[in-house]
């Protein structure tokens, strides 16, 4: 049976608004930080909020995340991926609104930090978030909880560090992500005992004269690890 192309077929349903919120992280070497812009619009306009807009007709809700992204930020070619769907009737104090929520963590150092405070945009540290609108605290929980669990079988943490880094380095990205102090000693013994980094023989002397060795993320034993069934669980 061939369908028609009839867009009034459905003309006396009522319409549902469809937006897209994206719970952009970002790592610059030091902080695990998150990106906020104030919203432009009523109700709760100037509020801080997660970057979003609704979604165009015409558009892909991947495409359209990307999109409001670059719109709202100037930030372009930044992975993105969604993360669930939040349809409370009430959710949206200005009409029924169901938002698609879409994730991303990027190394801040590949782009320009401060281009978009011109959109009105700002990087906050993960722990100075201020109240945002509506129901965005509870996509931020999410979406942290989704790169934990995603840090354990993916090799995220790795793509934020530049190619060789230090063990404290590679220590500070894994307590922003866990929001909590690791044991020095213990995260070293654990670490390493994965075989998942080469060890090089340059050091990295700027915390102190003596220096940290310097090492390389191994992308095939990490795959042949996880495909033993293990996990990066610390």
């Amino acid at each position: 049976m061939q369908l028609l192309n009839n867009k009034n077929a459905y003309k006396h349903q009522k319409k549902i608004l469809i937006a897209v919120d994206c719970v952009i992280f970002g790592f610059d070497s030091e902080q695990l930080k998150l990106l906020l812009f104030k919203r432009k619009v009523e109700p709760l306009k100037g509020a801080w909020s997660l970057i979003g807009a609704f979604v165009n007709e015409d558009l892909s809700l991947s495409d359209a995340a990307k999109e409001i992204v670059f719109d709202l930020t100037g930030l372009d070619n930044i992975f993105l991926e969604e993360l669930q769907t939040y349809s409370k009737v009430d959710r949206d104090p200005g009409e029924r609104v169901i938002s698609v929520a879409h994730y991303s963590l990027i190394r801040i150092n590949d782009f320009d930090i401060d281009s978009v405070e011109k959109f009105d945009a700002r990087w906050f540290n993960i722990d100075e978030v201020p109240e945002l609108i509506i129901d965005h605290k509870e996509m931020v929980e999410d979406a942290t909880l989704k790169i934990r669990k995603k840090a354990r079988f993916e090799p995220i943490v790795f793509e934020l560090l530049p190619e060789k880094f230090t063990i404290p380095q590679l220590q500070i990205l894994y307590e922003c992500i866990y929001q909590k102090k690791l044991d020095d000693r213990n995260f070293r013994k654990k670490i390493l005992s994965f075989n998942i980094l080469t060890k090089t023989e340059e050091k990295d002397r700027s915390g102190s004269k003596k220096g940290a060795f310097l090492y390389k993320f191994n992308k095939e034993k990490f795959e042949d690890y996880i495909a033993k069934g293990h996990n990066f669980e610390l």
